[in-house]
C-alpha cells in the first residue's frame, strides 16, 4: 500500500508538487554543496599561509569529486528506476533496487577508500600539485578518505529518501550535517590549531551523522521504500538496471574529475600556482551556483518518473517544461551575478589581492556559458527520468570528454593561458545546444506506451 507522500505525486496539480518537492531538495544541494566549500572558505584565510592551503586542497577536489560520482552512480541510477517501479505499483522490486544501491555503495566505499590512500602522492602530483602545495592536499585527503563510506551513503541514499516524496526528510539529513560542519571547522582550524586537517575531521563527522539520518529515515514506519537487510546483497539483473541510468549521471560526476585534471595542469603550465588558486575559487563558486540546479532537478524528476511508469503522460509534459525553463532562469541568473560582481566571489575565499585580481578578471569569461547551461541542466534529468539512459549518457559525455576537454588542451596553444578559460564556456553553450536539439527531435517518441512496457 503507498502512502499519502507517494499518492500524491501522481495526484497533486503539477506547480504545487513541483514547489513542495522542489524546495526541501534545492536548499539541501545548497547546504551540501557547503560541505567543501565552507572548508575552503576557512583554510583560505589561514594566516600566511592561507593562499597554498587553498590550493593544496583544491587539488583534491579530481577525488572527492569522483568519489561522489559512485554515490551518484547508485542515487541518480537506482532512485528514477524505483519511482518507475513504485509508479507500476511494484514494491517489492524498487525494495530491492534499494538494497542492491546499498550493497554497491558499500564495496565502492571500500574499494576508493583503499585505492586512493595508496596511491593519493602521485596522483596529486600529476593534477597538478607543486612542493609548496602537496602537504596540504594529503593532509585533507588523508582524513576525507577514512570517511569515504559515509560519504558514499549520506549521498547516494538521498535520492531515494526523495523518491517518495519526502524531500523534507532528504533536505534535514544535509542541513544537520552542514550546520555540524560550518560549527566544527573554525573550533578545529584555529581553535585546535589543525589547520587543514581541521577542516577534514569537521567534514568527515558531519557526513557520518548525515549518513546515520538517512539509514534511520529509509528504516523507519513512515518509509514506503525501505532498507530490507535481505535484500542487502547483489543482484544481477539490478545492478544491470542501475548501470544503464546510473552511468550518465556517474559520468557528469567522474568528468569533473578529468576536467580538474585537466584544467590544473594546463594552469600550471601555462601560467603556475596563482592560475590553479583561481581555478578553485572559480570551481567553488560554479558548484555554489549548480547546487540549487541539481537540488531543483533532483526533487522534480521523481514526479517524471512516477507518473511515467503510471502512463500519465500529460502530467510528465507539463512537468518538464516547467523543469526546462527553472533551470535554465536559475542558471541564467546565478551565472549573470558572477559575471557582474567577480570580485566579490573571490573575496569569499581569500584576501590576497593578487589572486582576487586575477580571479575577477577571468571568472566573466569562465562563467559565460553557464548563461544558457540550464537547459542542459534540465533536459538530461528528464531524459533519465524517462528511462534514456543512451541518450543522457551522450549528453554527459559531450559536454566534458567530447568538448571541454580538447577544447583546454587546444586553445592555450593560440590564445595562451587564457584559452584555458575560454574552453569551458564554448563547452558548455555547445553541449546545451545540442541537447535542446535532441531533446525536441526525441520527446514524443518516447512518451508512448510502447516505450513504456519496453522498461522492466
Amino acid at each position: 500500500m503507498e502512502n499519502a507522500d507517494n499518492r500524491i505525486i501522481g495526484t497533486e496539480k503539477i506547480p504545487s508538487l513541483m514547489i513542495r518537492m522542489a524546495i526541501p531538495s534545492v536548499i539541501a544541494q545548497v547546504i551540501n554543496i557547503l560541505y567543501n566549500i565552507v572548508d575552503r572558505i576557512y583554510i583560505g584565510h589561514i594566516s600566511g599561509v592561507g593562499a597554498a592551503a587553498l590550493t593544496g586542497v583544491g587539488l583534491t577536489f579530481p577525488i572527492i569529486t569522483l568519489i561522489s560520482a559512485f554515490s551518484a552512480f547508485v542515487g541518480s541510477g537506482g532512485a528514477p528506476l524505483a519511482s518507475i517501479w513504485m509508479g507500476k505499483n511494484d514494491k517489492k522490486h524498487a525494495e530491492k533496487i534499494l538494497g542492491t544501491g546499498v550493497f554497491m555503495l558499500l564495496c565502492f566505499s571500500l574499494i576508493l577508500m583503499a585505492v586512493f590512500l595508496i596511491f593519493q602522492r602521485p596522483l596529486l602530483y600529476a593534477f597538478g600539485a607543486s612542493d609548496a602545495t602537496i602537504g596540504y592536499a594529503m593532509e585533507y585527503l588523508t582524513i576525507y578518505l577514512i570517511g569515504t563510506v559515509f560519504v558514499e551513503i549520506a549521498l547516494g541514499l538521498n535520492p531515494f529518501i526523495i523518491a517518495q516524496g519526502r524531500s523534507g526528510t532528504a533536505m534535514m539529513s544535509i542541513v544537520i550535517g552542514a550546520v555540524i560542519n560550518i560549527v566544527l571547522d573554525p573550533i578545529f582550524i584555529f581553535g585546535f590549531h589543525m589547520g587543514v586537517k581541521g577542516a577534514a575531521i569537521a567534514t568527515v563527522i558531519s557526513q557520518a551523522v548525515s549518513a546515520a539520518w538517512n539509514v534511520k529515515a529509509l528504516m523507519d514506519k513512515k518509509a514506503v521504500l525501505k532498507i530490507v537487510p535481505a535484500c542487502i546483497r547483489p543482484d544481477l539483473r539490478v545492478i544491470g538496471q542501475i548501470f544503464s541510468l546510473g552511468i550518465s549521471p556517474f559520468i557528469m560526476r567522474s568528468t569533473e574529475s578529468l576536467i580538474s585534471i585537466v584544467l590544473n595542469h594546463q594552469l600550471q603550465k601555462f601560467g603556475g600556482d596563482l592560475y590553479v588558486g583561481s581555478l578553485t575559487i572559480m570551481q567553488s563558486v560554479m558548484q555554489l551556483f549548480s547546487a540549487p540546479l541539481s537540488g531543483y532537478t533532483q526533487g522534480v524528476q521523481p514526479i517524471v518518473s512516477y507518473n511515467f511508469g503510471a502512463g500519465k503522460f500529460d502530467r510528465v509534459r507539463t512537468t518538464y517544461r516547467y523543469m526546462i525553463f527553472g533551470s535554465f532562469l536559475i542558471s541564467f541568473v546565478t551565472a549573470a551575478s558572477a559575471m557582474i560582481f567577480p570580485e566579490f566571489y573571490a573575496m569569499m575565499f581569500t584576501n590576497e589581492g593578487d589572486l582576487v585580481a586575477l580571479t575577477g578578471k577571468v571568472m566573466p569569461v569562465f562563467m559565460a556559458g553557464m548563461l544558457i547551461f540550464g537547459l542542459q541542466n534540465g533536459i538530461q534529468p528528464t531524459f533519465l527520468g524517462l528511462g534514456q539512459a543512451k541518450i543522457s549518457l551522450f549528453i554527459a559525455l559531450l559536454r566534458k570528454v567530447i568538448l571541454l576537454v580538447p577544447l583546454a588542451l587546444i586553445f592555450p596553444n593560440f590564445f595562451g593561458v587564457m584559452g584555458v578559460y575560454y574552453a569551458e564556456p564554448v563547452a558548455d553553450m555547445t553541449s546545451a545546444v545540442i541537447a535542446s536539439i535532441l531533446f525536441l527531435c526525441n520527446i514524443r517518441k518516447i512518451l508512448t506506451m510502447e516505450n513504456l512496457k519496453k522498461i522492466g
